[in-house]
């Protein structure tokens, strides 16, 4: 039985998938890209928690729960707690989606799976010292330190992604 040019295409493309899975730095890349995203999305709950906690909320809708008129008018507020963990999040929005974009093409671009481990472990330690510090909150400079380590590493890997590349 003749394969058809179709099944032959579909057939080199999983083999490329396969390939792609099987690469070392890919994997590391996946590990750390996950990690950072769970850690994201928590931002989300903790967000709700004070929230709810807190009795803060922006959406009228929002306050059906504790009562109408006045009573749910009461907890339409900004809090600080809530304003806080709600910065951290959007922090984290401006950091890490560059780092899965600059990341995948750093993991592509043929590293040595040392030096990618060390660059996605000390991003995703970093952004886990700026969550506590921001959260905590810790003196500064510890936020804006993790902040600083996590954005320089962000920054190598797309120089090292426009070295290879472009030949910079």
């Amino acid at each position: 039985m003749v394969a058809s040019p179709r099944s032959s295409v579909r057939s080199a493309e999983m083999a490329k998938l396969t390939q792609l899975i099987d690469n070392e730095v890919f994997r590391a890349y996946a590990t750390y890209a996950v990690i950072v995203l769970l850690k994201m999305m928590l931002m989300s709950l903790i967000t709700a928690y004070f929230r709810i906690t807190r009795k803060a909320f922006v959406n009228p809708e929002d306050t059906a729960v504790f009562g109408k008129g006045e009573s749910a008018k009461k907890n339409l507020r900004t809090d600080p707690d809530v304003e806080r963990v709600r910065r951290g999040h959007l922090n984290d929005l401006e950091n890490i989606v560059p780092f899965l974009g600059i990341g995948l093409l750093y993991a592509l671009s043929g590293p040595e799976l040392s030096t990618a481990l060390l660059h996605f472990r000390i991003f995703a330690g970093a952004r886990i010292v700026h969550t506590f510090a921001y959260l905590i909150p810790l003196p500064q400079p510890s936020r804006g330190l993790s902040w600083a380590v996590g954005y320089t590493v962000t920054i190598l890997m797309a120089y090292r992604v426009l070295k290879t590349a472009l030949y910079l």
